[in-house]
């Protein structure tokens, strides 16, 4: 055996066989437990289990196979100053540790995973060995992502090592790894109850965030700031969007919060749906029979917020949609995907941001939400309902929604959940005419809101994000010319609001449901 050593011990084994065949091109010999062995054996690369390395035979049905001093000692050995222990020990130097971890966090996700198996899944020897490499890794590189094969092979080809640097790099990496692999464990076993029931929100939580890239400043110039990635992000999200280069400045803090906001809103419809936010509210939405028509409608709902606003759009741009998107000033664009004549208009305009999203997420995928407050978090499911809650509500008034009132109030409860608190939106069948947003009082929200619709507020109905204390809200709302209100309910004045309504002439739904934002 050479006196150059990897140890290989995988279970994402993604790469690893052309990896391994790279590493005995360059004169490594390699060291295996296991699965990874057999794999190694079985493509024709040479290999030496560890149970041959140590003398000590793999127990326990593989609980105990590299925990071993052999194995430690080869990794934690400095040059020159352990040499006496290792040759007592009988052990040689390790200079490459290659290890990724038991599949913990996807068998706790299984709903059919016993606690016996889970338990099963916590690695013992992985982290052990991840955490000796990066500790020493003065001397010993440490892989623990298949992502970093490339990059140690370059470095070893062109230089016969890797770098300090680099070794640096991966030891963060690596420990970094280990942290939030620990925090699995730690959150799904503080998750049990007495009896072994999981529940929702564990006792101790531990979130895991990768730095993506800085951010030119915060939220105003003086303060800076940084985008981070959580770490499994669901596909479909900002934080796996593709940046598809467009435009000459980076996506700001305000950029991505406002994205995001944009993007959840536009989830809520199956149909061409456009949404134009501006500060994290929606100032128009609208659907459409075309993805460029439900832009320009929305658009148009409040053609002067829109000036500079973030659009979201659920379906793949093509040129017609393009052509109308480049009409207006716009900071950034999120989509599922950009034709490449779309991608070629939109990408003369000057600072315009386009983000593909790819993959689709359905309005009510489960998600936590946390909120950073002075000394903690607050952590909530995300609100992940208004589908079906406006048809489902009960009609309280003497008169009963027409067909077109109905479907222009399931658009705005669609919408106004998306709106901060206090939430008024207007609307007419499939777009938005006005939105009354974040007032300390409803019924400045309604009042914005009919002054942001002027002559649209005829006919149009009215979704507030929750229940009217009082008839003032309906009385401006109808003396306006809104005829039919969808709200939660829910206030000790009901009887007086349903009164007010009837003598209104307005058609109401309580939905039972409730959608602040804040």
């Amino acid at each position: 055996m050479t006196t150059r050593l990897a140890l290989l011990s995988v279970s994402d084994k993604t790469g690893l066989v052309p990896f391994a065949q790279a590493l005995r091109s360059l004169g490594f010999s390699l060291l295996s437990t296991g699965g990874t062995s057999r794999l190694l054996s079985e493509a024709g690369i040479e290999v030496t289990p560890v149970e041959s390395y140590t003398g000590s035979p793999e127990v326990m049905d593989g609980r105990v196979k590299t925990l071993h001093p052999r194995v430690h000692g080869g990794i934690l050995a400095r040059a020159g100053l352990d040499d006496a222990d290792l040759t007592r020990l009988g052990a040689s130097l390790i200079e490459l540790v290659v290890v990724n971890l038991y599949l913990f966090e996807r068998t706790a996700a299984r709903a059919d995973a016993t606690f016996e198996e889970i338990v099963e899944n916590i690695d013992i020897g992985g982290p052990a060995m991840i955490r000796s490499a990066a500790k020493n890794h003065a001397r010993v590189a440490v892989v623990c992502d298949p992502a970093d094969y490339d990059a140690v092979l370059q470095e070893l080809k062109s230089s016969g090592s890797v770098s300090s640097a680099t070794r640096s790099q991966l030891a963060a990496k690596a420990f970094a790894h280990t942290s939030a692999y620990d925090g699995a464990i730690t959150g799904y076993l503080s998750s049990l109850s007495p009896s072994g029931e999981r529940e929702r929100f564990p006792r101790n939580l531990s979130l895991s965030f990768e730095r993506a890239y800085t951010l030119r400043y915060g939220e105003n110039p003086h303060q800076t700031g940084a985008f981070y990635r959580e770490r499994n992000a669901a596909a479909g999200t900002v934080a796996l969007a593709e940046s598809l280069g467009a435009g000459g400045k980076e996506l700001s803090f305000n950029n991505l919060v406002d994205v995001d906001a944009a993007l959840e809103a536009v989830r809520e419809f199956e149909g061409p749906a456009a949404v134009v936010v501006k500060h994290t509210n929606p100032c128009g939405v609208a659907t459409a029979s075309t993805l460029a028509e439900a832009y320009r409608i929305a658009r148009e709902a409040d053609a002067t917020s829109a000036f500079g606003g973030i659009v979201a759009l659920n379906q793949p741009v093509e040129e017609e949609t393009a052509k109308v998107l480049g009409e207006t000033f716009l900071e950034a664009i999120i989509a599922p995907s950009f034709s490449p004549v779309a991608l070629e208009l939109l990408k003369k305009k000057k600072n315009l941001r386009l983000l593909a999203c790819g993959a689709w997420l359905p309005p009510d995928y489960a998600m936590l939400t946390y909120r950073r407050v002075s000394g903690g978090l607050v952590v909530q499911d995300r609100d992940a309902s208004a589908s079906g809650e406006v048809p489902g509500g009960k009609v309280v008034t003497k008169r009963a929604p027409t067909a077109e009132e109905l479907q222009a109030l399931d658009f705005a409860w669609r919408v106004v959940k998306h709106v901060k608190s206090n939430a008024i939106v207007l609307a007419k069948p499939g777009r938005t005419v006005g939105v009354g947003a974040g007032q300390m009082s409803r019924v400045e929200s309604v009042r914005i809101a009919c002054h942001k619709a002027g002559e649209q507020t005829r006919g149009s109905v009215l979704g507030s994000d929750a229940f009217f204390p009082f008839a003032d809200g309906l009385e401006v709302a109808a003396s306006h010319g809104v005829t039919a209100i969808a709200q939660p309910g829910g206030s000790v004045k009901d009887d007086a609001v349903i009164e007010a309504a009837d003598r209104l002439g307005l058609a109401m739904i309580f939905t039972g449901h409730r959608h602040f934002k804040h």
